[in-house]
């Protein structure tokens, strides 16, 4: 979906990959390190939006199960990875309080370990390290896990997929009719940028893609259709745009 009234762009898409690949590409796909040369099978569901109106914020929540066979005596492995961030131009407290705390009520209903280690995981995992700051306010992400059976990570990941519209809709209706101006659009395709830049060079997702032969419309969906670089940008001390700046290299607990 592009050029619609709420968004720019927006898709929703499922693939299964079935890979025989060398370590280096199958752990591209994860935070392992282990000699994963096998065929491996790795069915995925991902949910992106990129907001039209800059006061409404994009969301990527994508959700995977990755499995591979045994090898050269190495037993086979399997494990769920997801998680849903949110990337807005501006910062509305209320609003990162309430996508925050639906995200903290599914993960205590599967383990109150989840919330805490998740929420850290979100903001390490997609830090822009050349410049010190996230792409956007967080949420959750998690990878590698396994810590319980198959059946109770499955219904994790489905309850954290369940409540993307919980988490997210409401804060869309709520600025569905917001009007900005050309400074804060600009600032808007700022922000752009620096996704663009964490998709490009950080991102596994992006990396196992690329590094697989996948389709690369798919691969390359989540990028925003227009984003600007301007030279050496800094909002305006106490702006609203620093504001949001100070939030992204320094990540607050919202819940």
């Amino acid at each position: 979906m592009s050029s619609a009234t709420a968004f720019s762009r927006g898709a929703n898409l499922c693939s299964t990959s079935y890979r025989q690949g060398a370590p280096q590409r199958l752990s591209a796909r994860s935070s392992r390190r282990a000699d994963l040369r096998a065929r491996a099978i790795a069915p995925e569901q991902m949910l992106n939006s990129t907001p039209g109106s800059l006061l409404r914020p994009g969301i990527d929540s994508p959700d995977r199960y990755f499995e591979t066979e045994d090898w050269n005596g190495i037993p086979g492995q399997w494990w769920f990875g997801g998680g849903t961030d949110i990337t807005p131009s501006y910062l509305d407290v209320d609003d990162m309080r309430h996508f925050h705390g639906t995200l903290k009520k599914v993960c205590d209903r599967h383990d109150p370990s989840y919330h805490p280690k998740f929420k850290k995981w979100c903001d390490e995992y997609f830090e822009i390290k050349h410049r010190g700051e996230r792409r956007g306010l967080g949420g959750i992400f998690f990878d590698d896990l396994n810590d319980k059976s198959p059946e109770e990570n499955l219904e994790f990941s489905k309850d954290c997929l369940d409540h993307v519209v919980e988490a997210y809709c409401p804060i869309v209706k709520k600025h569905m009719r917001d009007l900005y101006t050309l400074q804060e659009k600009q600032w808007q395709q700022v922000r752009r940028g620096r996704y663009v830049e964490f998709n490009l060079v950080y991102d596994r997702g992006t990396t196992f893609g690329l590094k697989t032969g996948g389709r690369i419309e798919s691969i390359l969906m989540s990028l925003p259709m227009t984003a600007s670089w301007l030279y050496d940008h800094k909002p305006a001390p106490g702006s609203p745009e620093a504001e949001l700046l100070d939030a992204c290299k320094n990540p607050r607990d919202w819940v």
